[in-house]
């Protein structure tokens, strides 16, 4: 591969996995400024791999570097919270109601609530699974746990989360029948 190509190659990746690498590492550091570090770590590692060597399996080759590369920063300064920024990427082509969009706002946050109470490791494969599009095998690399057990988090983690969710609704159901 010659150096015009390699480049442009390289700014491909940089512009299809940047943004999902950067909360991927937020959710690890809790802080954007040092998630971004992390991710330009990572793309300095991949300039320095032969393309041969990582474009089979190029996701789970940045998100296990990514990962490893969080995992150390977080040790090293001792932040053991785990935030991230979310960010609503699709937009529909025609603008909703004010009213539905606060509405959808406020389930997302809802969510993302119940989704911190959750264990680590479920709320790290379900941000695997559901914000950067990793397939279960690829999660498992990341990880360094089983398909099977990935799985099982994962259907664990959303099983849960429905739960909450639900009984949140009851509760605001049974509460709004009160006030009136």
């Amino acid at each position: 591969m010659n150096s015009s190509s390699r480049s442009e190659w390289i700014r491909s990746v940089l512009a299809q996995y940047e943004d999902p690498l950067t909360r991927y590492a937020a959710s690890i550091t809790g802080d954007i400024e040092r998630a971004r570090d992390v991710v330009q770590d990572t793309f300095l590692r991949l300039c320095s791999q032969k393309p041969s060597r990582v474009r089979d399996h190029l996701a789970q080759w940045l998100f296990t570097v990514c990962r490893n590369r969080a995992v150390d920063v977080r040790r090293k300064e001792s932040r053991m919270s785990s935030t991230i920024e979310v960010q609503l990427e699709a937009q529909p082509t025609q603008e909703p109601e004010p009213s539905k969009v606060l509405e959808q706002k406020e389930q997302l946050s809802q969510v993302l609530r119940i989704l911190e109470t959750l264990p680590s490791n479920q709320q790290e494969v379900i941000r695997l699974k559901f914000q950067s599009g990793l397939s279960y095998r690829e999660i498992s690399h990341v990880t360094e746990l089983s398909v099977s057990n990935v799985g099982f988090l994962i259907h664990t983690g959303l099983k849960t989360v429905r739960q909450k969710l639900n009984a949140q609704s009851r509760s605001s159901s049974a509460l709004l029948r009160r006030v009136k």
